[in-house]
């Protein structure tokens, strides 16, 4: 009571620190999120040219496009696609709105008959199209049905977006084409062409040792091409994974228990207040029942032959005695014991037709007032006549059938096999004789059922397996989990790589990860990897453990990299070679002595090669691979004419002229400017969206949310 009577007399002070606690709370997430001024950056997924992209509605707009995909995509992977999207029409509408361009209420209607040309609501008695019946249906839906109207002012809204899109890229096209003399100069470009002899002294015969880059020419070569050296952030981490496994006692302990059921069991009988005894695999009463209650994977009752067994096993099952029980033995991550339940010579396929009478409360019932007797008095009726007259079957699956599929058929099936249809059907189907009729029941009704082929008989099996998979114990995951979190502990304190050496763990690596990434080579999809490795908190060095579904990940971050231009070290690989190879050019131009391609060849240690019909269309060297700068050196050279030598792309060369062609002058090239307009309008029109990407001001903030 004294301790109440206290918190009493002090409640005011209590509520002031609770506030104060409170309040500090917010602050310091207002503050983590970029202060008092970007509280909205909560509600902003991204900002393109000054234009807010609101995170509820991109939200929403993954959500649909998952449930669209049927799962079949990762949450990242359709945040990346619907970004793709939003960026593009945030990017065009600006400049359609920029350029003040319109679609007209024309091409609307151009795209409504588009969309909807196979719609019966909008075609005429001639089956074409008619605009009036478009007026009239929609006026319909403006006077009986305002969400309906509203839907379709949405649908018609979103085409005008589409023709606005439509006329931007259009104008894009209309503006870029060829004149006549750069038709011409297509045309030379393709029929010009030489033939030439060339000597080539490749770049790998002078050892990199004599031509050393050092790391600020590296560097000097980044600042004057920043374009080609552009980066996104990046992060690099080391990480250590840890696999749940089931132990060996936790494989006996599982397979112990497989054995078990062998035999007979006694337990408790809730329902007889007394000790119950229970058949066991060696002598169960019905098999697919004992299966489906003891299993860890559900029974499968159809024939199967020899091909349709997998796996090690797989002889050693199908040529068990019937009754036979073989196991347990493991397969697949479960222990497994199987029984050959039956053996039979059956066909491995057959072709049957059949009329399905339904009846009211099956599930192609709806709407038929038949019951299941009378159901049962019209598929006998139907079997009688179709005995007497197999002529008569089509006609009458087109008038009594409920398998609408079957029916569009006549009610032929065609060839299936083994476990392709309801069993009561297929046991049918698989024990009579081909031109026998008869009636089956199945839970879809009455099947009048016609056997019109079945292939050669060949042995099938029935075997029955029970199957526990071979998981880890509590005992197991919680020895995991303590190992676990040791090497957290150790490596964070110490040298991650040293401590994971100790343990005799391997250590995985991943370079200039990006924010959007998703999977971690050798431990999945570990979305929470990458966004806890660019967290604003997360600093170099730090030690992090995350949970999988496997198991565990214990990660390092081992580098952090801002956006800008690639550092010396980061561009060695692209930089050094080029480099290099303008070194190497320089000391093969000093040694290439000789007045003739024979004498250089000859001093060189390589031969003279030959290169016919070259045209500067494919600047192609025979022998050499592509190499515009030489082709284009001889096309400025006189016939017999020999060059300097010419740093290529693989080497040094040197060329000299055999012969040119030029092609006869034309009349007019308009053909030709027409065809370098067409293929330069598609180049542009493919290339504006990357171009106006480039300019834009774009912040990202997906990897925030995402």
């Amino acid at each position: 009571m004294a301790v109440l009577n206290k918190i009493r007399q002090r409640s005011v002070f209590l509520i002031i620190i609770i506030a104060l606690a409170l309040f500090s709370f917010v602050l310091a997430d207002v503050i983590r999120n970029g202060g008092l001024s970007s509280g909205n950056s909560q509600n902003v997924i991204a900002t393109v040219n000054g234009k807010d992209i609101d995170r509820q509605e991109f939200a929403q707009q993954v959500e649909n496009f998952e449930r669209n995909m049927g799962g079949n995509m990762s949450t990242t992977q359709a945040v990346n696609r619907i970004w793709d999207e939003r960026l593009r029409q945030v990017i065009i509408e600006e400049q359609i709105e920029e350029l003040g361009i319109r679609a007209g209420d024309g091409q609307v209607t151009n795209l409504v008959r588009t969309q909807m040309a196979n719609n019966p609501n909008f075609l005429n008695e001639a089956g074409m199209f008619d605009e009036n019946r478009l007026r009239e249906y929609v006026a319909n839906l403006k006077a009986s049905s305002p969400q309906a109207y509203e839907q379709w002012v949405q649908f018609t809204d979103n085409l005008r977006e589409t023709a606005k899109i439509n006329n931007y890229y259009t104008m894009v096209g209309a503006g870029i084409g060829a004149t006549e003399k750069e038709g011409e100069l297509a045309y030379q470009f393709q029929n010009n062409n030489v033939n030439l002899k060339y000597v080539q002294i490749p770049y790998d015969k002078i050892p990199h040792s004599e031509a050393q880059v050092s790391k600020s020419e590296i560097s000097d070569y980044i600042k004057s091409h920043p374009e080609e050296f552009k980066k996104e952030a990046s992060r690099s981490i080391q990480y250590v994974v840890f696999d749940e496994a089931a132990s060996n006692d936790d494989k006996t302990e599982s397979q112990d228990a497989l054995k078990k059921l062998r035999g007979e069991r006694v337990e408790y009988n809730a329902a007889i207040s007394a000790n119950d005894t229970l058949p066991g695999f060696d002598n169960a009463d019905d098999y697919e029942d004992f299966v489906n209650n003891n299993s860890d994977l559900p029974f499968e009752g159809r024939y199967k032959f020899r091909n349709d067994l997998k796996g090690e096993y797989s002889d050693t099952l199908f040529n068990l005695n019937e009754g036979d029980v073989y196991g347990p033995y493991e397969e697949n991550g479960y222990w497994k014991m199987s029984k050959m339940l039956e053996s039979k010579e059956i066909p491995d396929s057959v072709k049957a037709s059949h009329i399905l009478v339904a009846y009211q409360g099956t599930r192609l019932g709806a709407g038929l007032s038949r019951t299941k007797s009378e159901a049962k008095e019209l598929a006998d009726s139907i079997a009688r006549v179709v005995k007497a007259d197999t002529a008569k079957f089509a006609q009458l699956a087109v008038e009594f059938s409920a398998d609408q599929t079957a029916q569009q058929n006549n009610g032929d099936l065609g060839y299936f096999t083994p476990g392709a249809m309801i069993p009561e059907f297929e046991q049918y189907a698989f024990g009579a004789k081909t031109g026998d009729v008869g009636v089956v029941e199945t839970p879809l009704g009455y099947h009048v059922v016609a056997v019109k082929d079945q292939t050669t008989p060949a042995k099938a099996v029935k075997i029955a397996t029970i199957a526990r998979e071979i998981t880890p114990s509590e005992k197991t995951m919680n020895n995991l989990f303590n190992e676990v979190t040791k090497f957290e502990i150790a490596a964070a304190e110490g040298d991650f790589s040293e401590v994971a050496k100790e343990g005799g763990y391997e250590v995985k690596t991943v370079q200039d990860m990006k924010a959007m990434d998703e999977n971690i080579p050798g431990a999945g999809a570990q979305r929470r990897i990458v966004q806890w490795a660019f967290g604003e908190d997360a600093k170099t060095g730090d030690v992090r453990r995350f949970d999988t579904n496997n198991g565990y990940v214990v990660a390092q971050l081992t580098e952090k990299s801002d956006e800008g231009l690639m550092s010396a070290e980061d561009a060695s690989s692209i930089v050094t070679p080029i480099l290099q190879n303008k070194k190497k050019a320089e000391i093969i131009k000093s040694q290439i002595k000789g007045q003739s391609l024979d004498q250089i060849a000859q001093n060189q240690g390589v031969s003279v090669q030959s290169a016919d019909a070259i045209n500067l269309a494919q600047p192609t060297l025979t022998g050499a691979g592509s190499e515009p700068r030489v082709v284009g050196t001889a096309f400025g050279l006189k016939e017999g004419e020999t060059s300097q030598p010419i740093a290529g792309n693989k080497g040094v060369y040197v060329v000299q002229v055999v012969s040119k062609f030029e092609a006869p002058k034309m009349d007019s090239y308009k053909p030709f400017a027409q065809q370098q307009s067409m293929a330069t309008r598609a180049q542009a029109t493919m290339g504006v969206f990357e171009a106006l990407k480039e300019k834009a001001e774009i912040e990202d903030n997906r990897s925030r949310f995402y």
